[in-house]
């Protein structure tokens, strides 16, 4: 293929994620020359948006987590994403949310922004655990989640020290498996601690503006910092010399050269980029979403439903196209909106686990039409909504999150091969994003200006 251009950058990232523009950002404060390369024609990677009938449809955006308030300490992720970004708080026009469930079977824990409120949820529940629950929250509150260091631990076996229940673990893991966990079963128990202080301890909220909104003060950052972003310009390969990443070259011929590169692609996805063959097992866990928007709704004052249908919650690549065991239901137009906001119409979004090996045949349509059936029959009788008075329905496939991301199997969270420190095989070549290691809206940001401030910055 003839080279169409050549340029030269201090660095080049790849994929403009959240975690990808929080690091161009921080390398563009920085004066270095960056180049943000986006497959598609929006920003945004997992959490961007799309249009349909005149409506403005999040996808990937659930909550963000990790509630800060001001006067809130800086040490707070919210707080320090934000500060490293140079973005006032009031700029993110927090709404918080009313309040969620985790409900099970034969008990239900409710918990919203206010911690005490989660604890007193678990002693009515599970009176005599809630003294071993307050141990463990007090070794979480001492855990250093964010240390680079850390080899894996299982969750699992970590909370079997301190609770009795398995009913109670499978409760508090509900929750940060379906927001965070590419292993089946369990989670890396530093993860465990990241998702359980964001969610449990800090909570959910949404901008004032949505998901677009945010977005564009991110971009507008980027650029007027100096920042170079270029849409529809997938990468076909990261070149190298002797070991040294020296640059990427792009679907259209282009090549830029720099001898920094940093990839929110994900790791085996980079490997394959960079011509290394995959020593990163490439993520099995997927997910199957619907959507289904309504004029009104009953008075459901939920924002988030984490349910499980059995008494005993799995969590792994079902056999069938999904799996109704357990899941998530958002209502994101149930958070604490005021006057001006871009408040999203009422609607029901439900989260399955799904076999992305299934969504690869010609019977694509039927399964996919059958899916949203059996989904929404049970989001009915989960949430006594009348399914049939939705006037737009929607949904998406793993495979819809394969063509949108390039992740392999459509694996939302990516290898279960964490690389806390962001090193790949290459000198220069570096990951951040899910398969760094840190999760959700805030902490995908909070990754790439990690990575970007241990490995990149001079």
């Amino acid at each position: 293929m003839n080279v169409t251009t050549t340029e030269q950058f201090d660095a080049i990232i790849i994929g403009a994620g959240l975690s990808g523009l929080a690091a161009g950002i921080r390398l563009a404060h920085f004066g270095q020359k960056v180049c943000i390369c986006e497959r598609h024609s929006r920003i945004g990677g997992l959490n961007s948006w799309y249009s349909r009938q005149g409506m403005l449809l999040e996808t990937g955006l659930h909550a963000m987590t990790n509630l800060a308030r001001r006067g809130d300490p800086k040490s707070l992720p919210l707080m320090k994403m934000l500060r490293q970004l140079r973005i006032p708080l009031d700029d993110l026009q927090i709404r918080e949310q009313n309040h969620s469930l985790i409900r099970f079977p034969s008990k239900t824990l409710c918990f919203d922004n206010h911690f005490s409120s989660f604890e007193d949820s678990i002693a009515e529940e599970f009176p005599r655990e809630i003294d071993n629950f307050r141990r463990l929250n007090q070794f979480v509150d001492g855990f250093d989640e964010v240390n680079l260091n850390h080899q894996f631990s299982s969750a699992r076996r970590q909370l079997k020290r301190f609770l009795g229940d398995p009913l109670l673990i499978d409760m508090l893991l509900c929750p940060l498996f379906y927001y965070g966990s590419a292993i089946e079963d369990d989670m890396d128990f530093a993860q465990f601690a990241i998702m359980y202080k964001s969610i449990f301890q800090q909570g959910f909220f949404r901008p004032g503006g949505g998901i677009k909104a945010w977005l564009n003060i991110l971009e507008k950052r980027f650029t007027e910092s100096g920042g170079e972003l270029r849409l529809n310009c997938p990468i076909e390969e990261i070149l190298s010399h002797n070991g040294q990443a020296v640059g990427v070259r792009c679907s259209n011929g282009d090549q830029l050269n720099a001898k920094k590169i940093l990839s929110s692609a994900g790791l085996p996805e980079t490997q394959r980029l960079s011509g290394i063959k995959p020593q990163a097992i490439p993520g099995n866990l997927s997910f199957f979403e619907t959507l289904a928007v309504f004029e009104r709704l009953n008075d459901h004052p939920e924002t988030i439903i984490f349910f499980c249908n059995d008494e005993n919650l799995e969590y792994r690549c079902p056999e069938s196209p999904i799996s109704l065991n357990s899941g998530v239901i958002c209502m994101p137009h149930n958070f604490q909106f005021e006057s001006g906001d871009v408040i999203p119409s009422p609607m029901i979004r439900t989260t399955v686990l799904s076999n992305h090996r299934v969504w690869n045949d010609n019977r694509y349509g039927e399964k996919k039409v059958a899916a949203m059936h059996d989904i929404f029959e049970m989001t009915g009788e989960l949430t006594g909504t009348d399914m049939s008075e939705a006037f737009f329905t929607d949904a998406f496939t793993p495979k819809t999150i394969e063509r949108y991301t390039g992740r392999i199997n459509g694996a939302i969270y990516g290898t279960p091969d964490k690389q806390r420190n962001g090193h790949t095989e290459l000198q220069g070549l570096y990951i951040c994003g899910t398969d760094q290691g840190f999760l959700g809206i805030t902490g995908a940001a909070l990754s790439g200006i990690s990575i970007a401030n241990l490995q990149l910055l001079d």
